[in-house]
């Protein structure tokens, strides 16, 4: 226990204790030294992250087994701590950053993201009001404007236009913030009384964010409207289904306020019309649409993607993910909204101990009034830092690439008649199935043949080699395969499809022989 940390924690202990004066615990130097030893320790880990198993492969409870049942009295040398992620911590990790990760949607990060991190982090300010670190709210400007350019965002998103944009933590907070925003508006217009009037809009595939910020929110179960999609639109939101379920409503004496429309369900990728679905909105004045892009919206800044989002300009808010496929560290949700002050209305507060002479001149943002919380972390340090390290040119190259090995997975799934493509592949995501063999696929044998691909998919999990997983569609369980990962390259994804093959021989085989293993075997 000879380091420099050892000494000062046991001197900030005595120094509690009235024994000597305690020792700083942010020592410039045993800083630099543990700095380092951390830095070291990660750039191994991404070195050699490819060689653990991609999915986690411990019981639960495991952890728990291992540690001790309270926290040391003394202090411990990080030598040992590092040693303990190793061999606890490191086990029950499921590698996010490994490049034969291809389940749920990617959490990209980089040097730069890291190194953003790392400065947020270390200057440490909380970035509530202007006041409280005037950097760290025009950073957040800027680089929100910066974005928007390059999105093509129209001008009433910009702040220079009358809106503006905001980093919040996830897609969960843009969406309750603006659906908050959309309640109070409306409130205001109707009476306080009247929130069991309000509806919520989205379809079968929307994320389940909206649901839980419509509990969050007040709106009232019943009112939570899921318009039905269907595979001959893609499962993309139908304008016209929309315009129905509005009117039905409207029928029975409710109030339609909220509608969040996609742009890259997380099922499939579908793309919901964003003008169709605007126009419809308009249509009944004062429905706030939200657009929501969390994992499509970074290849928007691509002009052959920018389609996606056509439209936009007649939405009142939209965010992407930056933590999801733009190379950001998790979190950072980048969020735009085209009336501000509906925001600050329904989020403000104001104590007395937070006024200040820069609020009070209402030249500046006070980013507390945009969010949930009131205290903030200076995210915009880390996206300032991925969009200098690498350039508008180096992002889009970088999407495209991901792009390209997907639509080249797609072939490979599409050259082996055992498989099917469920939903036409957009962005870097194939959704598809293993097709029951012939023969023993029948009418209403649906769901054993969900099954048969349950088990493909838990077998291609369990062998460490690669990383997916799953959705529902029209009843149809399906493996999402959603190339993302920073370090993915072709082989990686070539790999993957060996694994895919592989496991799905050993199944046919079994199907064939009448193996009991088989769920298409008929045991009754």
């Amino acid at each position: 226990m000879g380091s420099l940390q050892s000494d000062a924690l046991d001197n900030v202990a005595a120094g509690a204790a009235g024994a000597g004066n305690p020792v700083n615990p942010l020592d410039p130097e045993e800083f630099r030294r543990q700095g380092h030893m951390v830095i070291d320790f990660l750039a191994d880990y991404y070195h050699d992250v490819h060689k653990y198993p991609v999915r986690s492969q411990v019981e639960p409870g495991y952890l728990r087994k291992r540690l001790p049942e309270t926290a040391p009295n003394g202090a411990e040398p990080l030598e040992a701590i590092l040693g303990d992620i190793t061999h606890d911590i490191i086990p029950g990790i499921t590698h996010w950053m490994s490049p034969s990760y291809f389940a749920y949607f990617p959490s990209s990060g980089s040097t730069a993201g890291f190194l953003g991190e790392m400065l947020s982090t270390g200057i440490n300010v909380v970035g509530f009001n202007w006041m409280s670190s005037p950097a760290a709210t025009e950073l957040e400007n800027i680089v929100m404007d910066w974005l928007a350019k390059m999105l093509k965002l129209p001008s009433c998103f910009h702040f220079s236009g009358g809106g503006g944009g905001v980093l919040q933590g996830t897609t969960c907070e843009g969406i309750l913030c603006a659906l908050v925003a959309a309640r109070d508006r409306a409130l205001d217009r109707l009476g306080r009384d009247q929130i069991p009037r309000l509806v919520v809009y989205g379809s079968d595939q929307t994320h389940c964010s909206l649901q839980k910020a419509a509990q969050i929110a007040g709106i009232h179960p019943d009112n939570f409207r899921v318009v039905p999609t269907t595979r001959a639109d893609a499962f993309a939101l139908n304008p016209s289904a929309l315009r129905a379920a509005i009117d039905k409503d409207i029928a029975r004496g409710l109030v339609p306020l909220f509608l969040c429309a996609t742009v890259g369900t997380t099922s499939s990728t579908a793309i919901d019309p964003v003008a169709g679905l605007c126009k419809v909105a308009k249509d009944y004045d004062h429905i706030w649409v939200h657009v929501d892009a969390a994992y499509a919206g970074a290849a928007c800044i691509c002009p052959e993607f920018r389609h996606a989002i056509d439209g936009v300009e007649m939405a009142d808010s939209f965010s992407f993910n930056a933590h999801k496929w733009f190379l950001t560290n998790l979190d950072c949700c980048c969020m735009w909204v085209r009336e501000p002050g509906a925001l600050v209305r329904a989020l403000s507060t104001n104590a007395e101990y937070l006024r200040n002479k820069g609020t009070e001149s209402k030249k500046v943002v006070d980013y507390k009034d945009w969010q949930v919380a009131l205290s903030r972390r200076f995210r915009s340090m880390k996206l300032w830092l991925v969009l200098r390290s690498y350039g508008v040119a180096n992002l889009r190259n970088f999407l495209r690439g991901h792009v390209k090995m997907a639509k080249d997975f797609e072939g490979l799934v599409s050259a082996d008649p055992r498989f099917e493509v469920v939903v036409p592949r957009t962005f870097a995501m194939l959704c598809f199935r293993l097709l029951s063999p012939p023969g023993l696929e029948a009418e209403g044998r649906t769901e054993r043949a969900n099954e048969l691909n349950r088990r493909l998919l838990e077998a291609v999990n369990a062998s460490g080699r690669a990383y997916v997983t799953h959705a529902v569609v029209g009843g149809v369980y399906m493996i999402r395969f959603a190339v993302g990962a920073t370090l993915t390259e072709e082989r990686h994804v070539a790999e993957a499809w060996r694994v895919v093959k592989e496991h799905a021989t050993d199944l046919l085989a079994s199907c064939r022989s009448s193996d009991s293993a088989c769920p298409l075997v008929d045991r009754a």
